[in-house]
């Protein structure tokens, strides 16, 4: 079956599914106004912690707001993963590369994208709410090549349900860390220590993520028609990413003060 032939679940049935998790994290979705419906874009945002926790919630609240499921394209280790990689493909999600994204834009279907990948997933202590997308532009082109808007969103909370104790760096600087990326294998399917997941803890002691309320942001549309016909120009490429990035911060800061006097209104008032 051609990856564009999908269709996606109810709004029911996804509200069943996650119903667990909605209640848990209270997901609140702003910016919704900004989609249109009748204009396939990319969605481009920041992934959190783990990535198991916000991205479902979002794309479940962008669907019941405007009627939009993205198709995501997800990275390529998700798919090797037996019994996980089919489970996403139920779900709407593709391995992130070139040819499917091409597929999926030419069928003029919503795309989301979270550039920085499993790297932004494997977070580092000084890295909540942060965008580590390196040197990455391949969303731009893929923009830019066919005629797509780009929709920014901002997701705050997630990288505040977990308090990360050990991670990717402390792993690369260790005695074991050293020892198993000195074999070619292992440096390879850890990616030079980059895909190494932090250990954390949640609740007390446990791996129970706090219940931290989950607040996303949906950006104004950012238009690549300035840069039609220049996929391959890699200033042009740049630009857009640095636009799309410069408006995905803009709302963090925005988020993260709103949250910080929400917080301050009691614990109670905070979690309902």
């Amino acid at each position: 079956m051609a990856i564009q032939d999908f269709s996606p679940p109810s709004l029911a049935t996804m509200d069943r599914l996650l119903a667990v998790s909605r209640h848990y994290f209270a997901p609140r979705l702003l910016g919704a106004d900004n989609v249109d419906p009748q204009r396939p874009a990319l969605f481009v945002g920041n992934h959190g912690l783990y990535g198991l926790i916000d991205s479902p919630l979002f794309v479940l609240e962008l669907y019941r707001q405007t009627g939009v499921f993205p198709r995501a394209l997800g990275d390529r280790v998700h798919f090797r993963v037996p019994g996980w990689g089919p489970l996403l493909k139920r779900w709407g999600a593709v391995e992130g590369n070139p040819d499917n994204c091409t597929q999926l834009m030419q069928a003029g279907q919503p795309v989301l994208v979270f550039p920085g990948g499993a790297r932004e997933v494997a977070m580092r202590k000084d890295e909540v709410h942060k965008l580590v997308w390196k040197k990455r532009t391949g969303f731009a082109r893929m923009a830019i090549e066919h005629g797509y808007d780009i929709i920014p969103f901002a997701s705050a909370g997630c990288d505040e349900a977990y308090r990360v104790l050990v991670d990717g760096n402390d792993f690369q600087q260790s005695w074991l860390g050293r020892t198993l990326l000195k074999r070619p294998r292992l440096d390879k399917l850890l990616r030079g220590g980059d895909m190494f997941m932090p250990l954390s803890r949640g609740v007390g002691p446990t791996l129970i993520p706090k219940p931290e309320p989950l607040w996303f942001q949906i950006g104004e549309p950012i238009s690549t028609a300035p840069w039609a016909g220049r996929e391959g120009d890699s200033d042009a490429c740049w630009a857009v990413r640095e636009t799309v990035a410069a408006s995905i911060y803009g709302m963090l800061d925005s988020l993260n003060q709103e949250r910080a006097v929400a917080r301050k209104q009691g614990w109670r008032r905070w979690l309902l």
